[in-house]
């Protein structure tokens, strides 16, 4: 997570960006009391902007400055925290609309459904509890309180998932926002039953909100908030939000100012009175392993509270602690076997007892006849053309020929190098290998950060990024032998991508084999999504609509699946109940890699 401060020196930073005295009438006060007071501070001076004033806050509150800080919309449905989003939207365009995939439109999510309330004013217009999220998540998110997820029957593709409670004291359906985002949910909800606690009664509960004005939410969602709110820190984020909501507004997010609000008012989930100890945690496998790394998945604990994060043990000693169900352990030995087994924690700190145990030996190191590289392009070579003409080059250097689609050669890094647009460098086919890739890059004129994907035989094998300040990358353990066509696509329409200094080393007979070994022509539009994969089901973005044949392969090239005109009802693929692992999925000539967790 990117949340890099201490509670304590957050909270402190947070407090000193309200006005000075702005919160002096609730000095001493705890409780039931404190939270009237509050109330009626961030009541005072509220200025009702209207429903569609929301648009023009937008601008201002709902802006990436912290995460890509691309100055797209943050949207805490789609936002990646650490890696590329699967989508972005432009402040002031993409509204809703109408949408029926991901990535169509941005809208209006009212953390507290706008229901509740009848769709009354001031509420329905409150900035402080409504974000600009994806239209799709937000409808699937619908009108379901906020709890652990269960059996998922909807996850998006940052994560966020909707399915049936696992939270103590409820069973019915909910909605849980990645972990990046479960604090700044639980104090939007915090400010919501605050600011309106006068009103509550007259409010529909939705499973979520209680009748009166203390404590203002239902048990079983208090303790779930509770535990959000410590797991998940203010971040900068929050704060730079709530600052550009008081400019619009007129009022404030006590509980961002001051995140001891929240247990001032109701107390916390800490040891004292949660004693119960999460789930052992369950399915712990092994899908895929390198001669340096070791991936691992299991399936959720689950909690009366919820579970907060998990300790990765391996060889019998604590290893790492991450909060997702998954992680690749680094810096391994080649040709060694290592065993792990894991521990879900809560927020108050008790331990599960441990998951069964699986051990793996890491692949064998590769064999390399070359030490340095054996292919090193420096683009000395490419074609000369006007300015600003982008058309296809084509050159050969070193005995393999390059093509280069919409592309320009006036631009330079260390000297002459190639600038790619809406297109790809891809290299004729070679026949000694790759073990790994290395590559400088540069953002040329105007556009954002972002990433190249990197194919070798059509499969990705990895990421590469851009920005304006020349970048040098590499990707290890590629370790294909054989004949190799090596692609960087890159995944923008618009940016001006400049690419020098690409050179790889080569592979011995020792690595592993490529898959599915054929010549591919990759289509840079299709993406799968999500990845990994849950439900038993692929939804592949891009244009599908001509696409006659998909055929799904395990790494050793065994056919697992073959489907003839696959998307001719939809965006999606139905699997055959395939055990958790990496495959490869062909369409028509082109391939992609997924995992099944």
């Amino acid at each position: 997570m990117k949340k890099l401060f201490l509670f304590t020196v957050l909270a402190q930073l947070a407090h000193a960006q309200a006005p000075s005295g702005y919160y002096s009438s609730a000095n001493g006060l705890t409780g039931a009391p404190l939270k009237t007071a509050l109330s009626n501070i961030i009541t005072s001076g509220h200025q009702d902007k209207g429903y569609g004033g929301l648009w023009t806050a937008y601008q201002t509150t709902d802006i990436d400055k912290n995460y890509e800080n691309d100055g797209s919309i943050l949207d805490i449905y789609s936002e990646r925290p650490t890696s590329s989003d699967p989508y972005n939207y432009t402040p002031g365009g993409n509204q809703c609309g109408t949408y029926s995939t991901e990535g169509n439109c941005y809208n209006r999510e009212h953390i507290v459904p706008q229901s509740f309330f009848n769709e009354a004013s001031p509420m329905k217009n409150d900035i402080h509890f409504i974000r600009a999220t994806d239209g799709k998540v937000n409808g699937m998110r619908s009108n379901y309180p906020f709890g652990k997820v269960g059996s998922t029957s909807f996850t998006s593709q940052n994560g966020s998932k909707l399915g049936s409670s696992s939270s103590s004291g409820f069973s019915g359906t909910v909605f849980e926002p990645i972990d990046e985002f479960k604090g700044d949910v639980a104090r939007m909800v915090f400010y919501f039953v605050t600011r309106y606690q006068s009103q509550l009664s007259s409010f529909s509960s939705g499973n979520m909100l209680g009748g009166s004005a203390f404590p203002g939410l239902q048990t079983w969602e208090l303790n779930v908030l509770l535990a959000w709110h410590t797991q998940d820190p203010v971040s900068q984020a929050e704060i730079n939000r709530n600052n550009a909501s008081y400019t619009f507004q007129g009022n404030r997010n006590p509980f961002i100012d001051n995140p001891n609000y929240v247990n001032q008012i109701w107390g916390s989930q800490t040891p004292t009175n949660d004693t119960q100890a999460p789930t052992a945690v369950t399915n712990l496998s092994i899908p895929a392993k390198t001669s340096s790394s070791i991936s691992l998945t299991w399936n959720a604990s689950t909690d009366n509270v919820a579970v907060t994060s998990y300790d990765v043990h391996m060889n019998g000693s604590l290893k790492s602690n991450v909060s997702s169900t998954s992680t690749i352990v680094t810096g391994l030995n080649p040709s060694t076997t290592y065993s792990f087994y894991v521990k879900a924690k809560d927020a108050a700190g008790n331990v599960s007892a441990n998951s069964s145990t699986v051990s793996a030996t890491t692949n064998a190191g590769t064999t390399n006849p070359n030490p340095t590289n054996c292919v090193n392009e420096t683009f000395e070579n490419i074609p000369t053309s006007s300015a600003s003409s982008y058309t296809t080059k084509t050159w050969t250097n070193g005995g393999i020929a390059w093509t280069a689609t919409d592309s320009r050669s006036d631009q330079t890094i260390s000297n002459k190098a190639i600038t790619v647009r809406n297109s790809s460098l891809k290299s004729s086919s070679f026949s000694n290998g790759i073990t790994s890739l290395t590559v400088t890059t540069q953002l040329k004129f105007s556009g954002s950060n972002g990433t190249f994907n990197v194919l070798v035989n059509g499969v990705n094998v990895g990421i590469i990024p851009y920005s304006t300040t020349a970048t040098t990358t590499t990707i290890s353990n590629i370790n294909v032998s054989g004949n190799v066509v090596v692609s960087l696509v890159n995944n923008s329409s618009s940016n001006r991508v400049a690419i020098d200094n690409l050179n790889w080393t080569c592979s011995a007979g020792t690595a592993k084999q490529s898959i599915v070994s054929t010549d591919y022509s990759e289509t840079k539009e299709l993406q799968v999504y999500p990845n990994p994969i849950t439900n038993q089901e692929i939804f592949v973005k891009g244009e599908t609509e001509n696409i006659n044949k998909a055929v799904i392969y395990n790494l050793q090239g065994k056919e697992m699946q073959t489907i003839d005109q696959p998307f001719r009802s939809g965006k999606s693929i139905k699997l055959r109940n395939l055990q958790q692992g990496i495959y490869v999925l062909k369409l028509d000539e082109t391939s992609l890699k997924f995992l099944i967790k």
